[in-house]
């Protein structure tokens, strides 16, 4: 989680490009609420997706390791 916020939290406008695109529900709205936060980000994917907290952590999971 700390390497999260570091590196996630502290680029969020870089990033939320790459979420957008990995998440196309999201809105420009919801990607001004997550902000960087993961938790939020998380919240966002269930509500959209209709998933689980597993699948949306999964999910995040998965889609942060292919970030370089």
């Amino acid at each position: 989680m700390a390497d999260w916020q570091n590196r996630v939290e502290g680029n969020w406008n870089e990033f939320s490009g790459k979420v957008k695109q990995q998440w196309g529900k999201l809105t420009d709205d919801d990607l001004a609420q997550i902000n960087g936060n993961r938790q939020e980000l998380e919240g966002r994917i269930q509500q959209h997706y209709g998933t689980d907290q597993a699948t949306a952590q999964k999910q995040v999971d998965d889609w942060y390791k292919t970030q370089s």
